[in-house]
């Protein structure tokens, strides 16, 4: 007798945990999808539009309850940096505290990123501005490590160039520039230099470059930082995330 009175507790104790079970699994969905749209948004002006977010193991609720979150990948094929354009970025942040202070919406403890820079967006920046609208075409030559610049139709101008890291930054050396054996103009020369070195001195959350290769299709950096502040949103925003999927951790 006892044992069959105990039957109908146990199936329904076995249904309680069972139901227990699906809500928290539903509520951490739930919660984990809104929490990477929000970080989505608070990294998207460092990183550009269309960040995707993968979160660390940690369970979002947790995260909700103290805030802390161990590590973030973040993933952009379309960054930004200065005027460069069409950069790819895989990056990782660790040690995020989304705790509101003094200093701003959070801190990060460190960070690294491999970004690389395709030619043809190399071509698309210089050719954007004023002073590269002569500039046809851009070739990567990985074992020179160099950058060749065809400048008007028929390739009888051009020019070549140097990415190297000096001092955490990417500076960019000029090694030959000619036309027809001819040098060409120094403005633009160092016109599309400048344009260069504008997109790939550019970091996103404090980072500085650690090495820069060119390979036969692209400029690719490793990037490092150490403790970066994350900046508050400009009002307007505030009020936005406020009503947005941030404010489930803001």
């Amino acid at each position: 007798m006892t044992q069959r009175k105990r039957s109908p507790l146990v199936t329904i104790a076995v249904l309680l945990v069972a139901a227990l079970v699906a809500v928290l699994v539903g509520a951490e969905v739930y919660a984990r999808n809104r929490a990477t749209t929000c970080l989505a948004q608070s990294f998207e002006s460092e990183l550009g539009t269309g960040v995707d977010v993968d979160l660390s193991w940690k369970p979002v609720l947790l995260q909700l309850l103290d805030k802390q979150v161990p590590s973030v990948v973040l993933d952009s094929d379309d960054t930004a940096f200065g005027p460069a354009q069409q950069m790819q970025v895989h990056a990782s942040v660790h040690d995020v505290d989304l705790r509101d202070s003094a200093e701003g919406a959070g801190t990060i403890g460190s960070s690294s990123a491999e970004v690389e820079w395709p030619t043809s967006g190399i071509l698309a920046t210089v050719q954007n501005q004023p002073v590269g609208s002569l500039v046809t075409d851009v070739t990567a030559d990985e074992a020179a490590g160099t950058l060749k610049f065809t400048v008007g139709g028929n390739g009888l101008a051009e020019f070549t160039a140097r990415p190297v890291v000096t001092d955490g930054l990417i500076t960019v050396e000029t090694t030959d520039a000619t036309i027809l054996g001819i040098g060409l103009p120094t403005a633009l020369v160092d016109g599309v230099v400048q344009i260069l070195t504008a997109g790939l001195q550019q970091y996103p959350l404090g980072m500085q470059a650690t090495s820069v290769d060119v390979t036969d299709s692209s400029v690719q950096l490793t990037l490092e930082g150490g403790r970066f502040v994350l900046p508050e949103a400009p009002e307007g925003q505030v009020q936005q995330q406020q009503q947005s999927s941030c404010s489930l951790i803001g």
